[in-house]
């Protein structure tokens, strides 16, 4: 089967005013649908950056980023845009809500960055459906202020959610979560991937929820050294 994601020798390299600084170096790696995989390794090994370009919020300095066989460096910025919106959900560490806002408005505005509806079923529906999905029915109408933290990061997950992307990207979800609530939402997460059949990929320095996952990928100094 052919891999969702396919890199090929992908660089990333920042211009720093004390010189150049290298923050993926030659990365070889393919995703497939369906895996749930852990991103890990210490501070400054490339997670997020690695993450950040996944999800076409930043381009490689070299190398080739294939996503459904299609080669990503030769799409323009509307095609990026519309890729990213349809087929890429995102999970970050500070949920990212709009405090004005009620959940299932929260969860609405990820249809502004997308082409279309998910799955051709109305918004407020399917926004409707999936707070119910990760455990929300009961919170309707209540703002961010009026939420846990492990609430507002399964709002996060919602939103993520509502176009039906193919691919879920995390960064650090149980960061700011105790355990027993970071708990909740790894389940929900691999409940996303086993049940449902998306692609999920998490930066964490969470070690055990990492070895959980069905495979783990290791950075060190940009550098893939597990996989």
């Amino acid at each position: 089967m052919d891999p969702l994601i396919r890199l090929q020798e992908v660089r990333k390299t920042y211009a720093m005013p004390g010189g150049d600084v290298q923050a993926l170096k030659g990365i070889d790696l393919e995703f497939h649908e369906g895996e749930f995989t852990s991103i890990v390794g210490t501070s400054g090994s490339g997670k997020s950056t690695l993450l950040y370009l996944l999800g076409l919020l930043t381009e490689p300095s070299d190398g080739v980023y294939w996503f459904r066989g299609r080669q990503t460096d030769v799409m323009d910025d509307l095609e990026r845009s519309r890729l990213r919106g349809r087929e890429i959900g995102f999970v970050f560490q500070s949920f990212h809500l709009v405090p004005q806002l009620d959940i299932e408005r929260n969860v609405l505005l990820a249809a502004r960055y997308a082409g279309a509806p998910g799955n051709g079923v109305p918004l407020e529906r399917r926004a409707t459906e999936l707070l119910e999905r990760v455990g929300l029915s009961h919170r309707f109408g209540h703002r961010p202020v009026e939420l846990s933290n492990g609430e507002m990061q399964r709002v996060a997950i919602a939103r993520a959610l509502l176009t039906g992307p193919s691919l879920i990207l995390a960064d650090e979800p149980t960061g700011n979560l105790d355990e027993e609530n970071g708990a909740h939402v790894f389940e929900l997460l691999t409940s996303l991937s086993n049940d449902e059949g998306k692609t999920v990929i998490m930066v964490t320095h969470d070690m055990q929820l990492a070895e959980k996952s069905r495979r783990v990928v290791r950075l060190r100094n940009g550098e893939v050294i597990e996989s």
